[in-house]
């Protein structure tokens, strides 16, 4: 097949190297002029320290690559999503296939990234999801990785599936489109609260009560969306989760744990050097809990911290103060 990967990040150089190895034709797009002249001539990409890019990759910075193409990854980060399905739309064929695999919500509208290449491409193709637990480091030095695909069609879902598909790469399809972006979101939110506990000192109890508790909420922000519950027991919840939450590779646990050390939140999130999704999605977490009537108690804590410069160990201490509760909602007889 041929396949026009947008967005020459981490992950999107990973997927692209991974669908170049199932021997479709892909092209990598970059932003930058400069960024895809150096992918070509070094054969490398600094975000993936020590992995040689595969000699088949094209490379452009022309959009219109993806003219022809049987399949379309957008890999760009959130904030670049509506621009850069808006700019390909008039490109595109209604047979091409879209594959988001970008992971928050849009500030303002609160929309889901599936839900915005819809709404830029007039829904004219399908439009599948794809996520889980996947670093783009591992997946491109070939770690066994498990991922989901979801889509409301299941040919679509079945056929990205199929096209992502080897021995080191395996993929689950879902119909739960809600769930599975969901997850992948907040997942973030999550990953900076876990970190800041580490950076705080707190230990491994601390840690999995922020986990576990944080997705019983957003579990229950999903399902008041219209998403699945078992959805958040899976690759895209809580698979996500514990990737997410427990790895130095998470930029969104990096900037947690510098913020825990008492790093200046705009700071922190300078120090990382890329996109902290965790620090946008928690705004519009929150607003979407508002608007449904979720209690979403550690997602307030966050951005308590994040946006009105709340002490974290404050914070916390409210959150052990909160009002005793059964942990699953349930009546003795």
């Amino acid at each position: 097949m041929k396949i026009a990967v947008l967005g020459s990040g981490g992950w999107g150089t990973a997927l692209a190297m991974l669908l170049e190895e199932n021997g479709h034709q892909v092209t990598l797009w970059s932003f930058l002029e400069e960024e895809s002249r150096r992918l070509r001539e070094t054969g490398e990409n600094p975000l993936l320290p020590g992995v040689k890019l595969p000699a088949g990759l094209g490379y452009t910075w022309d959009l219109a690559c993806v003219q022809g193409c049987d399949v379309v990854v957008l890999a760009t980060p959130s904030f670049g999503v509506r621009a850069t399905a808006g700019q390909i739309a008039p490109l595109l064929s209604p047979e091409t296939t879209l594959v988001s695999v970008s992971k928050g919500i849009e500030k303002g509208s609160f929309l889901r990234m599936s839900e915005i290449v819809r709404q830029e491409t007039g829904d004219r193709c399908p439009v599948v999801v794809l996520s889980g637990p996947s670093h783009a480091e591992e997946v491109a030095r070939k770690v066994p990785t498990a991922v989901v695909s979801a889509s409301p069609s299941r040919a679509a879902a079945e056929r990205v599936q199929d096209l992502f598909l080897n021995d080191h790469f395996r993929v689950y399809s879902s119909s739960d489109v809600v769930g599975v972006e969901l997850g992948a979101a907040l997942k973030n939110v999550m990953a900076l609260c876990t970190g800041c506990c580490t950076g705080m000192g707190y230990g491994d109890n601390t840690k999995a009560m922020l986990m576990t508790r944080g997705l019983a909420e957003t579990a229950r922000l999903g399902v008041a969306l219209g998403g699945r519950r078992e959805t958040f027991a899976g690759l895209a919840g809580m698979g996500d989760l514990i990737v997410t939450c427990t790895s130095l590779n998470s930029r969104n646990y990096r900037a947690g744990i510098l913020i825990g050390q008492g790093v200046p939140v705009p700071e922190a999130i300078q120090r990382i050097g890329a996109v902290v999704e965790g620090y946008y999605a928690v705004d519009a977490a929150r607003a979407l809990a508002d608007r449904v009537g979720v209690e979403m108690p550690i997602t307030q804590a966050a951005y308590e911290v994040l946006y009105q410069n709340r002490d974290p160990k404050e914070a916390i201490l409210t959150l052990m103060r909160r009002e005793k509760r059964h942990e699953i909602e349930e009546t003795w007889v």
